[in-house]
């Protein structure tokens, strides 16, 4: 054992435990948001307002609230999974009684202060208790038949709540963040393969729905199939978002037009550019090398968090590590590939970047539970 690690066990728990915190992960989380802070002090004109300044003591509560999850053994946030899981679809169920609708679809609640989302919420409810799940079952058990059934249903059930909404986006994500968690624990690839030809299966489907009595989704998410098939279709309509953040990455070169001089966005061409496409505002303004460069950023978040669920022999603290890193990854990769026209507009934000208070804490809360995990792992004894 080295004279460091000796002299840290030396200390009292709680000092300790702010000791062991993971610091490369909260210093890439506040540079990230850092970015966020500039990007909407730019779209804003040049002001705090209406969105930096809200964001900025929007990241401040979320960073003490990250300290404070990661100062909370990991075995509570283990106990409670199951109750928070529950917390979660009952907030689910009450969106569509007492919900705020927004866009056109019913996904907030208001809460007076804020509009909490309960399917950003989900997200980590979802993948805590899979990972609650996996630590008490045996591993051998892992890919039978009845065992795989059980955490199936665990995703399913809020798929199917939020695909209600209508939030076909969200829906996904939850799917493909639990199905993370299931193959991280080790569930046989022959279940996702068999999930994977069934998906084809819908696909097909829901393509041929189109315009029949049993259509499976809404009009105006067939528009958006149509406007990621061929955007230059209805360029001053449906493609009208997608075709004016295809000019705004082009414009921006390899090191961008300059701060605050983003045409796009200044000029009010580019659609919803605080939320779900700022990170096109950044590829104007700063170009190539300022969009690989978040990109990077957002790697070694994804990088430092795998290696500490390695490092961890807890299996419940691995898997949950991994279930948000995933998570995490699918959020920026999606958003990334919709305003590049590689993937259909569906609404999900750039995370920690994007202007929004619910969908910022919650993830807050999620790196507070890797945190959290990172602290409280095993360690050697001293002799």
């Amino acid at each position: 054992m080295s004279y460091l690690e000796y002299n840290i066990r030396t200390v009292p728990t709680g000092l300790r435990k702010i000791l062991y915190l993971n610091y490369p992960i909260i210093l890439l989380l506040v540079t990230i948001a850092s970015i966020g802070f500039l990007m909407l002090y730019s779209v804003a004109g040049g002001t705090l307002q209406p969105w930096a300044e809200p964001q900025i003591k929007r990241f401040g509560l979320g960073l003490a609230v990250m300290l404070f999850v990661a100062m909370v053994p990991i075995y509570v946030w283990r106990n409670v999974a199951g109750l928070g899981y529950l917390v979660s679809l009952v907030l689910l169920v009450a969106v569509e009684v007492v919900g705020v609708t927004g866009m056109g679809a019913q996904r907030w609640i208001d809460l007076g202060f804020m509009r909490l989302q309960p399917s950003e919420l989900t997200k980590i409810t979802v993948v805590m208790l899979l990972a609650a799940y996996y630590d008490w079952l045996p591993i051998e058990k892992t890919s039978r038949p009845l065992w795989v059934a059980i955490p199936v249903m665990i995703i399913l059930v809020p798929m199917a709540l939020v695909f209600l909404q209508p939030d076909l986006g969200t829906a996904l994500l939850l799917g493909i963040g639990g199905a993370i968690v299931m193959f991280a624990a080790g569930v046989h690839w022959a279940y996702f393969a068999t999930v994977i030809a069934s998906g084809a299966g819908l696909v097909f489907a829901v393509l041929t729905s189109r315009g029949t009595s049993w259509q499976i989704l809404k009009d105006y998410q067939y528009a958006r199939i149509d406007t990621f098939l061929n955007p230059s279709a209805d360029p001053l309509g449906a493609g009208y978002h997608i075709t004016q953040s295809k000019i705004a990455l082009g414009s921006g070169g390899w090191t961008g037009r300059g701060f605050m001089q983003g045409t796009q966005s200044r000029l009010n061409f580019l659609p919803e550019k605080h939320t779900d496409f700022i990170f096109t505002t950044l590829a104007e303004e700063f170009g190539f090398v300022g969009a690989i460069s978040l990109l990077i950023l957002y790697l070694l978040l994804i990088v430092f968090c795998v290696v500490s669920a390695l490092q961890n022999r807890d299996r419940f603290s691995s898997l949950l590590i991994l279930g948000i890193a995933g998570s995490f990854f699918l959020f920026f990769a999606v958003n990334m590939s919709m305003v590049m026209g590689m993937a259909p507009v569906v609404g999900v934000p750039l995370p920690l970047v994007s202007y929004g208070g619910s969908a910022m804490l919650v993830l807050m809360v999620a790196f507070g539970l890797v945190q959290s995990a990172h602290v409280h792992r095993p360690r050697r004894k001293l002799a």
